[in-house]
């Protein structure tokens, strides 16, 4: 298993050499992102701000997240992620958000949106937000929500890898 604190420390690494600025938005991880990078001194460097965007009017009024998407996709979907990642970007001076939304369970889920379902996307000054989705099973919310940060962290760092410097 990947270690959080490792890969977060590259996140930072990688972002202040290209001078890169961050933002999170979180539903079913409810700060867990933002926690494993802010645990490390220097961060605010990095580290532009986090929304903890736990129920569908905080995703809209903090977020943008249109009601029309809530209503057409659910809390739970690409769209959604994408909206959120978007709205993280417009909402702070980061130049990279990452977005997680997800069932982390034991509860909530559904044959079509079943528990370790957990969409993420990635937007960027330069891109349109990209959605992503993760199946991880059953695996207890905590297992969920610790993958769940992990995926959120390589999808930052492959992101600012990918910027010019």
């Amino acid at each position: 298993m990947e270690d959080s604190e490792e890969l977060a420390r590259e996140v930072l690494r990688v972002f202040e050499e290209r001078d890169l600025k961050l933002a999170t938005a979180e539903s079913c991880t409810g700060g867990l992102v933002s926690a494993a990078l802010t645990d490390i001194a220097g961060s605010s460097k990095i580290f532009e701000r986090g929304f903890v965007t736990y129920s569908n009017e905080a995703k809209a009024e903090m977020l943008d997240v249109s009601s029309e998407t809530l209503a057409a996709f659910g809390a739970v979907s690409a769209e959604t992620a994408r909206e959120m990642a978007a709205g993280a970007l417009a909402h702070s001076n980061a130049d990279i958000a990452v977005s997680i939304t997800g069932v982390a369970g034991p509860g909530g889920g559904t044959p079509e949106k079943p528990v370790g379902l957990v969409w993420f996307a990635v937007a960027t000054k330069d891109t349109r937000a990209t959605a992503e989705k993760r199946e991880f099973a059953d695996l207890g919310r905590a297992a969920i929500r610790r993958e769940s940060v992990i995926t959120a962290l390589r999808l930052l760092l492959a992101a600012a890898q990918a910027m010019r410097p």
